[in-house]
């Protein structure tokens, strides 16, 4: 599903315009955005929760040389999906 997809949907759900959806989609999907970036963890009850996941340096193995690489530390998303979501998966 595009974010399009999603404004369409919402608005059709909510008997709203498509502008006021889209405006709605954006400040949620901002303030999700936000709170991961401040490092807190997001919850939707029956979707699922958001959390980031920080990976250590580890050293890599450049594939076309062979040579030894660090890679550096990061930080990524990680998403769990609810029961009910794991429900509508089958």
């Amino acid at each position: 599903m595009t974010r399009q997809e999603l404004v369409d949907a919402a608005a059709a759900a909510a008997n709203l315009p498509k502008t006021q959806a889209e405006a709605v989609i954006k400040a949620v999907l901002s303030s999700v955005g936000e709170a991961l970036g401040a490092g807190r963890e997001v919850r939707l009850a029956g979707f699922g929760s958001f959390a980031i996941s920080e990976r250590a340096a580890r050293q890599g193995r450049n594939p076309a040389t062979g040579e030894v690489v660090q890679i550096a530390a990061s930080k990524s998303v990680k998403f769990k999906p609810a029961k009910d979501l794991k429900d509508k998966l089958g």
